[in-house]
This record gives structure tokens, sequence and C-alpha cells, in this order.
């Protein structure tokens, strides 16, 4: 299970709030506390089908298959998960657990294939070259895959679901607290293949810096200033926030 995977903390991946959010998804759906809704579903769907895609097969190349093809599984994972989690559409658990999964996998956000425009988010180390060949924690990664399914599966099936007629319930949102020192970028898509930068400044005093006191229960990200003005008006993405904190 998820919540088995990395007890003691992965050395080479971030899982904390992966084990800590998977760990509460499959307490309340035991507990029969929380039925997913059609967008937490559809979510877990999405990237369950990433999870469980099979590797290509290439008659030339022996087993085991290529690294390149695994760590591209694991990057379709990341941005599959990202995506949603941008989207703003699920209900706090899935968001966190989707943030669970883009923390852990964040060594992939650029590899092995950059963002095709820039400007573009920059998260993480990014795997360097050593022999030529692109490194990651590759077998890292690839072993929370397992309990990925399986947790997102339970999320998807019919008992977990909302019987019909009624409304989805979500628990109480947690929120997570931290502090992030630097720049804060909000990226958009004006058209095909462009892409723009804006960074966020203080609504008080107008400093860009920080260090920022950040806020969020999954619904809405508040940036507190040093000078004290809060910012909740500034546009960004839970992934341009959560990637670049700390983790907590």
């Amino acid at each position: 299970m998820v919540g088995d995977v990395g007890v003691g903390g992965s050395r080479e991946l971030w899982t904390r709030a992966l084990v800590r959010e998977s760990a509460r998804v499959r307490r309340l759906l035991a507990a029969g506390q929380w039925h997913p809704g059609a967008a937490d579903i559809e979510a877990a769907a999405a990237v369950l089908a990433r999870l469980s895609a099979p590797l290509p097969a290439r008659r030339s190349v022996p087993a085991p298959a290529p690294l390149l093809d695994r760590d591209r599984r694991l990057q379709r994972v990341l941005r599959t998960a990202v995506h949603h989690l941008d989207a703003g559409a699920v209900s706090a658990p899935v968001a966190a657990l989707l943030a669970g999964v883009a923390r852990a996998l964040v060594p992939w956000h650029a590899h092995p294939n950059p963002p095709a425009t820039a400007p573009a988010p920059a998260y993480g180390a990014t795997p360097g070259p050593v022999g030529g060949v692109g490194v990651a924690p590759t077998d890292a990664g690839e072993a929370l895959l397992p309990g990925l399914v399986a947790l997102l599966a339970a999320v998807t099936t019919t008992t977990a679901a909302c019987p019909p007629g009624t409304l989805p319930s979500a628990p109480v949102a947690v929120h997570w607290y931290g502090r992030y020192a630097g720049r804060l970028r909000c990226y958009g898509r004006p058209g095909p293949g462009l892409r723009t930068a804006t960074t966020v400044a203080c609504a008080g005093c107008g400093a860009a810096q920080g260090p920022w006191a950040v806020s969020c229960d999954w619904r809405r990200i508040t940036l507190r200033c040093p000078c004290g003005a809060v910012t909740r008006e500034h546009g960004l993405a839970f992934s341009e926030v959560w990637l670049l904190v700390p983790e907590v």
C-alpha cells in the first residue's frame, strides 16, 4: 500500500506528503466518511490510466524496459496529476493526494522531456547526465506505482462513489502551511505555443521576494508578506506554489 511506501522516508524522493495523504484517503474511504464526486473520479481515473499504462514493446530491445520509457511513464503520471490538481475541480482529499504524487515525482518535471514552451516553471533538481545518460531515481519512482494503482482504483470504484440521488460528501479540508523565500511566478498560456510568466508582488508593499508565509485549504492559496499584508488574488496555480515550498 502507498501508506507503507517509504515509511522511513525515501532518501531519493519527497514522499512525506504522499504517504500522509494516501493514508488519509484510505481511512476516509474505509470509514465511509467521504464519497468522491464526479471530478474526483475523473481525476483519479486519468492518473490511474497513466500509472497502469504498459511500457512500449520494443522487439529490438531486450528486457528490462529501456530507462527512457520508464522515465517517460513517470513524467506522464506527474503531468496528469498536476493538470488535475491545478484545474481546481477536485475535492480537498483528492487535491492533497494529487499534490503528494506531484511532490514525490517532481524529479521528472523536466526529465526526460523538458516543457515544450518557455518560460516554464522550474522545480527541484533537474536530473543530470552521468556518462551521457540522464539520472533520475527511476527505481524509487516505480516503487510507488503499485500502491498508487490500488489506492486510485479504490477511489474510482462504484462502491466508493457517491450513491445515486445523493450529493458528494467531503470532510473538512486540512490546511497546510509553509514558508518560501523567493519569487513566485504565475504562468499563463494565452495561445498555442505561447506562455507568459508574471511575478507575484505583495498587495501591500510591492515586494516580490518574500519570505512568504503560505497557507492553503486546497481551494485557495493565501500569501502573507513580512510587512503584514495578505495577498489572495494572485492567480497562482496550486503546483506553482506547492512544488516550491519545502516539504510539509
